[in-house]
């Protein structure tokens, strides 16, 4: 999208020809409807620049909800941006700060935002013309362009002098996909991490697979997950990295989670299978918790090397997720089958950790039918693999 084509949707027009063209159908023939009725009233730019926002705030509802309808995107921004639950969630962490937050690569502004609506004051900063555009747009849609802006500017070109903290947000996606590498993050995490350190406090926002030995000594890092989906990692820099130096943060239905390292915590023992399965939370796993997690349920590994956990007594934490243990196996495509068609199992949900095997393959090989619902749960116990039928619980 052109820049021109966007400032125009902000033109009294331009956000007519949107209000008219959040009314229609969201599907291909419905928006295809809408675009032929506007084009007589509305340039066919104007009406094309609108219906783009109508699909992206389309896609957008689930990260942002009802904010959705209200917000503006590009593509890209969208597909980076941080979702609701967590930018809502970090914002607080910053509510405590006597001065304003610097935020490098500030995309469409959500965090921006969310900071901005928790009442801390700010300014974003994006190479992009367009992106801060849309990311201005969105302070003004929620009336606190008066506390946060947006401009743009090289994000290592920053001084953070007079800014209480820095937030920043590589890009880590490519034309090519995700990137992995930090040092080949927009900008490097390296780099970044140098120009934040230099603030009182800073928060730099990375993938979760964030390899241990990037993270800078004496770094705080927090792993979030949210509905049991593993969304991002934080490095927390100077103030804000106080507490522990590993943390998982699990958002779950408006509330929130953390665990923590437990010195009295020792590594888990290996015991043979027990009634119970316990699958860790990813942020736990990420953030080498898995010890304190199964220490929550009296439990131990199967493998030393796998982070399931079994144990006898069934225990409610937010931390794992139950299965009650029916029937271990040692793997076969022939004996599982057997095993499913005696206990009439027609719905399955397949799970795998340290398993080699294709899921899509077994399902279609295993070809189930019955009544009843099971999840089978493909693992391995050192160098041997085994298929639990388990019931979640």
């Amino acid at each position: 999208m052109e820049i021109a084509h966007f400032e125009a949707l902000l033109a009294p027009a331009g956000r007519e020809a949107l209000d008219a063209a959040m009314e229609s159908d969201v599907s291909e023939k419905g928006l295809l409807a809408t675009a032929a009725r506007l084009r007589s009233r509305y340039p066919a730019e104007l009406v094309g620049a609108a219906l783009g926002q109508v699909r992206l705030r389309a896609r957008a509802a689930a990260k942002f909800g009802p904010d959705a309808a209200r917000m503006y995107f590009t593509p890209q921004g969208l597909e980076q941006s941080t979702r609701a639950s967590v930018a809502a969630y970090r914002a607080a962490g910053f509510a405590g700060l006597s001065g304003p937050v610097l935020e490098l690569c500030c995309g469409i502004g959500a965090d921006l935002l969310f900071r901005a609506r928790a009442g801390v004051a700010g300014t974003g900063v994006d190479l992009d013309p367009l992106t801060v555009a849309v990311a201005s747009a969105n302070l003004a849609a929620f009336g606190v362009s008066g506390l946060a802006r947006a401009r743009v500017g090289d994000a290592l070109a920053q001084d953070p002098s007079g800014y209480a903290a820095v937030f920043a947000d590589p890009g880590r996606r490519t034309g090519r996909g995700r990137v992995f590498d930090p040092k080949a993050y927009e900008p490097p995490l390296d780099a970044l991490i140098d120009l934040a350190s230099r603030a009182p406090a800073a928060c730099v926002k990375v993938a979760p697979g964030i390899p241990y030995e990037a993270i800078p000594e004496g770094a705080s890092t927090e792993w979030i997950s949210d509905e049991g989906d593993v969304k991002e990692a934080a490095i927390w820099l100077g103030a804000l990295a106080g507490g522990p130096v590993r943390k998982a943060t699990l958002l779950r239905r408006g509330e929130v989670h953390s665990l923590t390292p437990d010195p009295a915590a020792s590594v888990p023992e290996v015991r043979p299978w027990g009634r119970y399965l316990y699958e860790p939370d990813g942020a736990v796993i990420r953030a080498h918790l898995v010890g304190e997690a199964a220490a929550l349920v009296d439990g131990g590994l199967a493998d030393p090397r796998i982070a399931y956990i079994t144990s006898d007594v069934l225990k409610d934490t937010p931390f794992t997720s139950a299965y009650e243990i029916h029937e271990v196996l040692p793997f076969s495509v022939k004996r599982l089958k057997a095993a499913l068609r005696a206990r009439g199992i027609g719905t399955l949900t397949l799970k795998k950790r340290g398993f080699a095997g294709d899921l899509d393959r077994l399902r279609r090989d295993l070809r189930t039918s019955g009544p009843s619902a099971a999840t089978v749960v493909l693992t391995r116990v050192g160098d041997s693999p085994f298929a639990l039928v388990c019931a979640k619980r």
